[in-house]
């Protein structure tokens, strides 16, 4: 639904749908893969913390998954204390956006793995959100970024390009 109470007819995936949503959307939404997610919460940096209040990160339920494989990886690296890690966790994840896959159409899909082919299957739903959404993605996946590039799809930002930029 709209601010204005205009609820758009066939939801999810219309062109109305997501034209209108793009009116009212800030222009300070992005998209972040796991990657991205897991070194902010490695670092410990109270430096992200404007960022994540600023900014709108989303990231596909997905990433729950891969950010779970990694968490041995998430303790080792950190330098804070167990403790620590958990409550700056607990601190950056109330301010992302986890969207379910199935806000996905079919058409998405298929374009987000055609993107992906050849380069890595499991930057799929990254791909379809950034699409759906028609947002950028923030990513550290540098294989990725000249992938898409590749293809053609100019939607795939270096983080440290972001954070240079602003």
């Amino acid at each position: 639904m709209t601010p204005n109470g205009i609820l758009p007819e066939n939801l999810p995936g219309s062109r109305k749908a997501k034209n209108i949503l793009k009116l009212y959307r800030p222009m300070r939404d992005y998209v972040i893969d796991a990657n991205v997610l897991m070194s902010i919460i490695i670092s410990g940096k109270s430096i992200y913390k404007p960022l994540l209040n600023y900014f709108n990160f989303i990231l596909p339920e997905f990433a729950f998954a891969e950010i779970d494989k990694y968490k041995e990886i998430i303790f080792e690296k950190t330098k804070m204390q167990p403790h620590e890690l958990i409550n700056f966790s607990y601190s950056v994840f109330s301010e992302v956006t986890i969207l379910p896959n199935f806000i996905f159409d079919g058409r998405t899909l298929q374009k987000a793995i055609e993107l992906t082919k050849d380069i890595d299957i499991k930057d799929v739903s990254y791909i379809a959100l950034s699409i759906q959404l028609d947002l950028p993605l923030l990513t550290r996946d540098k294989k990725l970024i000249s992938g898409t590039k590749k293809r053609k799809y100019k939607k795939v930002i270096l983080f440290d390009d972001f954070l240079n930029s602003i």
